[in-house]
């Protein structure tokens, strides 16, 4: 069997840098590409591809920019043909850097800002991955006996709780709220599409807690210290759920402790 092929879009911090170092670490014969913005600013990220040479790949990809995720599209199958896992992990908060307490916060410039990385980037990535993800090995998750049934590739869309629809009691954070909610939808659809087809591909929205990430700080304090997590901790706890993944757990939204998060 071919060696696995994750992608991780956006990698330079937070939790889709410590994806592209768990899998690296516990995957042995695992090809990681790593994507963001600015590769050459992101230092932590270029020392982690001279640690393991060969088998980091940095490539530059706005998630804002559909040319860009063509481009990086075309770049992943001219050097791997394929790939078993992508991870959309770059999120933003608001462009101000804090949620929406009222209307009177709420603009259009702001959600639109919000949607198009959080949701229409995602969404984006999985256009021009998808066929990538058809030709993939199958080589996260676990798999059934039945063919019929197996995946070939894993999408993996990071969501948050505050996305839920259900579990919104609280109101506020307008703009991160209804990207989510956006996101899980997407998240839905593709789960639909890509479960028709032969082979198939799993699709889940995975909620990490709350992490310990530059996009969670302004709030921390409201945080009880055993619910703050680090990314590391997310992140194992993250990969537990993708390494069990199967098409019958396909187009559903999970917790990071595993149990199901409503839409």
């Amino acid at each position: 069997m071919a060696a696995p092929v994750a992608l991780i879009q956006g990698a330079s911090r937070g939790l889709g840098f410590e994806f592209c170092k768990h899998i690296l670490k516990n995957k042995s014969l695992a090809a990681v590409v790593a994507t963001c913005r600015n590769p050459d600013g992101a230092a932590e990220l270029r020392d982690l591809a001279v640690q393991h040479r060969g088998r980091l790949t940095l490539l530059k990809l706005d998630v804002n920019q559909e040319e860009d995720i063509r481009g990086a599209a075309e770049r992943v199958k001219e050097n791997f043909g394929r790939v078993d896992l992508l991870v959309n992990s770059s999120a933003m908060l608001h462009p101000t850097g804090k949620g929406e307490t009222s209307l009177r916060d709420v603009s259009a410039k702001g959600i639109i800002s919000t949607l198009t990385t959080n949701t229409v980037g995602p969404l984006v990535m999985a256009k021009y991955f998808s066929p990538l993800l058809l030709k993939g090995g199958g080589a996260f998750g676990q798999q059934p006996a039945e063919k019929a049934n197996q995946h070939s590739g894993i999408i993996v869309n990071i969501t948050a709780k505050v996305g839920s629809i259900g579990d919104n009691g609280l109101g506020g954070w307008y703009s991160y709220r209804m990207s989510k909610a956006a996101l899980n939808m997407a998240t839905r659809n593709l789960s639909i599409e890509l479960g028709r087809s032969r082979p198939k591909v799993v699709c889940v929205s995975l909620h990490p807690g709350t992490v310990n990430t530059d996009l969670s700080r302004p709030y921390h304090r409201n945080v009880p210290n055993d619910k703050l997590f680090s990314a590391e901790h997310s992140v194992n706890c993250l990969m537990g759920i993708i390494n069990s993944l199967s098409m019958e757990k396909t187009g559903k939204a999970y917790n990071w402790d595993g149990t199901e998060l409503p839409w």
